[in-house]
């Protein structure tokens, strides 16, 4: 189980990311389209006058249930550890245990 702290701040940063988005998205899609320097220069300052943990890039996938940070399959949101206990009590749909 990883710490209480870490897990709270990364949520911080998945809120942070989403507040911030649409301002993102509209200065990066500026910078792309201007072709004066000094302006892109500009707005390019703007974007790192953002909070850094505003970046969609500093989150981190983390396991849903135990909150560990490594080994997380997307498509189902947990880490290895978590999967193999769910698909052996037969909890996630469409997962088959395989042998050969």
């Amino acid at each position: 189980m990883a710490k209480k702290s870490v897990i709270a701040r990364n949520i911080k940063r998945k809120e942070l990311s989403q507040k911030y988005m649409r301002l993102r998205v509209w200065l990066k899609n500026q910078i792309k389209r201007t072709s004066n320097l000094s302006t892109r220069l500009r707005l390019h300052a703007l974007i790192q006058s953002l909070p850094k943990n505003s970046s969609p890039t500093r989150t981190e996938s983390r396991c849903q249930v135990t909150g560990r940070p490594k080994a997380v399959y997307r498509d189902f949101g947990v880490s290895r550890h978590v999967f193999r206990e769910l698909a052996n009590e037969g909890l996630l749909p469409g997962v088959v245990k395989s042998s050969w």
